[in-house]
């Protein structure tokens, strides 16, 4: 029997998770939850309801997991503790320095309900955190190093659309080609937050916006862009429309460190990845983790995890045997 899957909103992350459930053969897509008047939301998949919000508590039977597509700041923290009070859940929390306190939160209310939550899926934190977990497992001798991009930065874009005169931008994160091969020598840099990355900010201003100001208010900006070299183009809405709006991303996990009596052998473990959909590729992991949360649940295992606390094998459609004569 197909894993019952509900999605709870829709936006970007939610029709790209619509779209991965399309794709497997084990799950189904039986209903989409929204804040919003439920007869305006048009979705891809026939046959399926779209549902108020309100209607999660009274449904609890007909799902057997709830993939939470809302946002970090204001919508997770509230929606996964209380939803993994009727259902099995999984969100892509991604706010890192709030990840325990998350997970406490969760952890009490999925034990006291006797159901599972997944939390923190996708690239970073998840794939990305699981490579940082096995590397220094491997070499414990060693340095770690995270880079993102080139890709859009949906935090980084909202900031300057909020500086006054902006009536549009976008934001991209840009490894620097230097940063990124010093540490592929296994040389194990010290490396500020400028000499890894940069930003590049795309801007469509206001007609009459003072464009100095606009500049220096973005490059002075605290917590965004001000322990970073910061490059500002300002351009019309016809150009934004042709050559940003896609949602790419990615970037790189190193692991540099050596082995040997003296440490006289170095490694280098690196992982990447190169996404033309950010939200779609996120989507992926939350499905993948989804099926997961099902088998756990199912054999009592209840309470709050992450992607550390998961079997590889949880995540596939396939049985042992499979896995083990095609992939092992």
């Amino acid at each position: 029997m197909s894993t019952r899957v509900g999605i709870i909103g829709y936006g970007n992350l939610a029709k790209g998770v619509e779209c991965a459930l399309s794709k497997t053969s084990d799950m189904e897509l039986k209903g989409i939850f929204t804040r919003r008047d439920p007869a305006s939301v048009t979705i891809k998949s026939e046959g399926v309801n779209v549902y108020s919000i309100d209607a999660l508590k009274d449904m609890k039977d007909e799902f057997d997991v709830m993939i939470l597509c809302g946002g970090s700041a204001t919508d997770l923290p509230k929606q996964t503790q209380e939803y993994v009070k009727y259902y099995n859940v999984i969100d892509s929390f991604d706010t890192h320095a709030k990840i325990p306190e998350h997970f406490k939160n969760v952890d009490e209310q999925a034990l006291l309900n006797k159901h599972v939550a997944i939390i923190s899926c996708g690239w970073d934190p998840g794939m990305f955190s699981l490579t940082r977990l096995y590397s220094n497992c491997i070499l414990p001798n060693g340095t770690d190093y995270t880079f993102w991009g080139k890709g859009v930065s949906q935090g980084h874009s909202d900031a300057i659309r909020r500086v006054k005169g902006v009536k549009n931008g976008k934001q991209y994160t840009i490894p620097v080609d230097s940063a990124l091969e010093a540490v592929r020598s296994g040389s194990n840099p010290e490396l500020t937050t400028r000499q890894k990355h940069t930003r590049e900010c795309f801007i469509v201003p206001e007609e009459g916006a003072d464009l100095a100001a606009i500049e220096k208010e973005i490059k002075e900006m605290p917590n965004y862009f001000s322990d970073y070299d910061t490059t500002v183009h300002f351009i019309t809405e016809q150009e934004f429309a042709n050559n940003h709006g896609g949602m790419a991303h990615g970037g790189f996990v190193f692991r540099s460190g050596s082995t040997g009596w003296n440490n006289e052998n170095k490694h280098v473990i690196e992982y990447s990845l190169k996404l033309d959909s950010n939200p779609e590729f996120t989507a992926s992991v939350l499905v993948a983790y989804a099926r997961a949360a099902v088998r756990l649940a199912a054999k009592g295992d209840f309470g709050c995890k992450t992607v550390f606390d998961i079997a590889p094998a949880l995540l596939s459609p396939c049985d042992g045997a499979e896995l083990r004569s095609h992939l092992l």
